[in-house]
């Protein structure tokens, strides 16, 4: 979904470092990061740390949105839009001439 420039034409990079973290995905272009937690980061420790990884990559310019695996994987089509909506191109799902 988010491979060459398939998403409105935004470019992703998966694995992106910014300083001292690896975002899984960033448009840099839109100053985006998408983070996708998986099991461990359901606990109070993990949201703790992914808390203060998402505070230090906001304070560098991004936005950053995060996504359970279950829901890459179950409710893509929600995703989708919630990511469109955070690059302001959220038309792409409109099935409306």
């Amino acid at each position: 979904m988010l491979r060459a420039k398939q998403l409105s034409g935004y470019k992703f990079r998966r694995q992106y470092p910014i300083v001292n973290y690896i975002a899984d995905f960033a448009c840099i272009s839109a100053r985006l990061v998408i983070e996708v937690d998986g099991d461990t980061h359901g606990n109070d420790e993990a949201e703790a740390r992914d808390a203060k990884r998402t505070e230090y990559i906001e304070r560098l310019g991004y936005r950053v949105i995060r996504f359970w695996n279950d829901q890459v994987f179950n409710a893509t089509d929600g995703v989708i839009e919630t990511i469109l909506d955070a690059l302001g191109t959220n038309t792409a799902l409109d099935p409306s001439p």
